[in-house]
């Protein structure tokens, strides 16, 4: 056996047989390092897509990652010529009137009334429709009573132009509402229909939806993935921007998991399918963001409740503005028109319209920066929350763990102690083992089996090497072994594992779980919200409360069982109120549902993602104060067009009940506050940051 060199890379020859131990052995806090969060399958997000197969816009001849453009404005105007036509037919008839009684002074009426037929008889027809249904105060009826009204006081001309008025508007709101809904639908419309599937050397293109698990799919340059896989040949990048929000390439090589919805930018691939279509990844995304669509928040449930009672009022003080002052002044053809003018204003269609379309427009906003809101109502509580609770492991840190640093005593190199705990390590099933084996390969150490290694449960290792014996462990196996005078290490953030030779203390190596790089700053940007910032973890209380005081987190428990978290998020709902928890285990799905608003990080386990209101498609720790930011610029837009619209609604009336708005003016009350409420929703849209 030739002595330890202190010159040399590597610490020991061996020439014996090695004995090989498979162990899963613990250093200082390893059996509670990953406090049972390191413990999940990682998945996503559940759930076929049956009722969005008609979605996807892509090249089916080239399975191309280019929409083709179903949403956009021209594809909008091919859509409804039949109602375009309508519009300029009646238009024509309504500017013939016009000129014939302005500069030929015959009666305009005979032209008014077809115009009035024309734009009319859809609106008349859709009232009528409802009537039957039981549901009689809408804007159909609105409409139809106030200009047939307006035809009985012989006001023919301001009857048919209403109507144009009114249906020009209505078109306008369609258009600007599917033109919103259509971006928002294209940025998730990831999914090709068809693929390239190679079979006995035979490739053959077949609908997305018929390949089979197995089966190998082909991926050119340019080609969007449709189906989750396995990549068996080649090597590529994929551009993941349309799934994670992440603007950065991956490399992707043989045995690498790849996702439906990327697109790949270099080499040919070839994928084995591991899920069928429905159950691929974007066809989950697609599904959940389709059902977003649909969640009704509390302030729209409020709005339909509010018009129920609103429109019947307003008819009823319509009724009697009529009846009343026309018994005592006997000007009826004044009264009725004001009272007609009252009914048009008093629709609220501006604010059934824009407030949907604002929390559709902000889980729009939250799928282009990765961000999936299950509904329109996770937006809505989140903006009320006023704590964030967060996971540890996956979500604050990367839940890897890598050789921080090394520290030696002095007699050996820093390479050569880490050389050591490697062999020590080389069988290892930790994830502290791991690294340590990881690390040395990565710096390109020799590493050489012990020729006798023993496992000490809770401890460590005690291998024996020609040199000598190795413990390799925690404090407690040192200290058991006689080994005393151990360099400090204990106040550093992650897993210390000491190193002992012969009897003699050689150093020790720091392993730590990863805090992401944009942790710091979210828990900044939160904390100057004024949301009180919290870290519920399994993890032991020296690691938490590392990770805790390296972001600046408030408040941390640590060693908790997934029950103890939910009883922790209620207390801590009882002392701030709202919570808001983010999480990535199969540990955190019950806390996940007992939060007011639940996130899980995309990386997550699939139960986490089903229990989750939000997904954070990146797993950045940044999504947390963006998705707050978002929620907040969701309530400000809701807030406004309610005030705005109200508003606007209650100054026309006000005019209208004293004789200065006419029956334009209320059009306009109704019809053009719609838009300018519609338009000042989609501006989630388009808003470049959000932190």
């Amino acid at each position: 056996m030739r002595e330890v060199d202190k010159n040399s890379d590597h610490v020991h020859d061996h020439t014996n047989e090695c004995c090989c131990h498979l162990h899963d052995h613990a250093h200082e806090s390893f059996d509670d390092c990953c406090g049972g969060e390191h413990e999940h399958e990682h998945g996503h997000v559940h759930g076929g897509c049956e009722c969005c197969e008609a979605a996807a816009t892509m090249d089916i001849s080239k399975n191309s990652a280019v929409s083709s453009g179903t949403y956009g404005f021209k594809s909008e105007i091919i859509k409804h010529k039949g109602e375009i036509t309508l519009i300029l037919i009646g238009a024509a008839f309504f500017a013939a009137g016009f000129l014939v009684k302005s500069f030929f002074g015959l009666p305009g009426k005979y032209l008014f009334f077809p115009a009035y037929i024309i734009l009319g008889a859809q609106v008349i027809w859709s009232a009528l429709k409802n009537l039957i249904k039981g549901s009689l105060f809408d804007e159909n009826f609105l409409m139809g009573i106030a200009t047939i009204a307006a035809f009985c006081l012989g006001d023919f001309a301001e009857a048919a132009g209403v109507m144009l008025f009114y249906r020009v508007g209505e078109f306008l709101e369609e258009l600007a509402v599917n033109q919103s809904k259509g971006q928002i639908m294209s940025m998730m419309d990831l999914r090709p229909e068809n693929v390239l599937i190679e079979k006995d050397g035979v490739e053959t293109l077949i609908p997305a939806k018929d390949a089979k698990v197995g089966d190998v799919i082909i991926i050119r340059p340019g080609d969007r993935i449709a189906l989750d896989g396995t990549v068996i040949e080649g090597e590529s990048r994929l551009d993941t921007s349309a799934v994670t929000g992440e603007a950065v390439s991956v490399r992707v090589i043989k045995g690498t998991p790849v996702m439906s919805g990327c697109v790949n930018l270099q080499g040919l691939l070839k994928i084995r399918v591991e899920k069928l279509l429905e159950e691929s990844m974007v066809s989950r995304i697609l599904k959940a963001a389709f059902q977003a669509a649909q969640t009704k928040p509390k302030s729209e449930r409020f709005l339909t409740k509010f018009s129920k009672i609103y429109t019947p009022v307003v008819v009823g003080v319509a009724i009697l503005t009529a009846v009343i002052p026309g018994l005592f002044t006997g000007n009826w053809n004044y009264w009725i028109y004001t009272a007609v003018t009252f009914l048009v204003i008093s629709c609220p269609c501006a604010l059934v319209l824009s407030i949907p379309l604002s929390f559709f427009a902000g889980i729009g906003a939250g799928s282009k920066r990765g961000i999936l809101f299950k509904g329109g109502a996770a937006i809505e509580v989140l903006k009320d929350v006023k704590a964030v609770v967060m996971d540890k492991t996956g979500t604050l840190t990367k839940g890897d763990f890598k050789v921080r640093k090394v520290v030696s005593c002095g007699r050996l190199s820093e390479k050569q102690l880490l050389n050591l705990a490697a062999d020590c390590e080389v069988y290892s099933t930790h994830p502290i083992g791991e690294s340590i084996v990881q690390e040395a390969r990565e710096r390109g150490l020799e590493i050489i089996k012990p020729t006798d290694a023993k496992e000490i449960a809770g401890k460590g290792i005690i291998a024996t090497f020609p040199e000598g014996e190795v413990l390799c462990g925690n404090a407690a196996l040192l200290i058991e072994n006689g080994i005393t005078d151990l360099p400090k290490g204990q106040d550093e953030y992650g897993a210390i594992v000491y190193l002992a030779l012969a009897g003699r203390a050689e150093g020790y190596i720091r392993i730590a779980d990863e805090i992401k790089a944009d942790a710091a700053e979210s828990i900044k940007v939160m904390k100057a919200d004024s949301l009180k910032t919290v870290m519920l973890t399994g993890d032991n209380e020296e690691q938490a409360m590392g990770v805790a005081n390296a972001l600046g987190i408030e408040k941390v428990y640590a060693k908790l069982l997934p029950e103890e978290k939910v009883s922790k998020i209620q207390e801590i709902r009882r002392d701030t109120g709202g919570v808001f928890y983010i999480g990535d285990g199969i540990n955190d799905a019950p806390v996940l549902s007992g939060a007011d608003v639940g996130a899980a990080m995309g990386t997550g386990a699939d139960a986490a993602l089903e229990a989750a209101d939000v997904v954070f498609m990146t797993s950045k720790v940044s999504a947390i104060p963006t998705a707050k930011k978002i929620a907040d610029a969701t309530g400000r837009i809701v807030i406004m067009n309610i005030i705005f619209a109200l508003g606007i609604k209650g100054i026309i009336m006000l005019l209208g009940f004293l004789g200065y708005a006419s029956m334009w003016a209320a059009v306009f009350a109704d019809t053009g506050v719609a838009l300018i409420c519609i338009a000042n929703s989609v501006r989630l849209l388009y808003r470049k940051k959000y932190i």
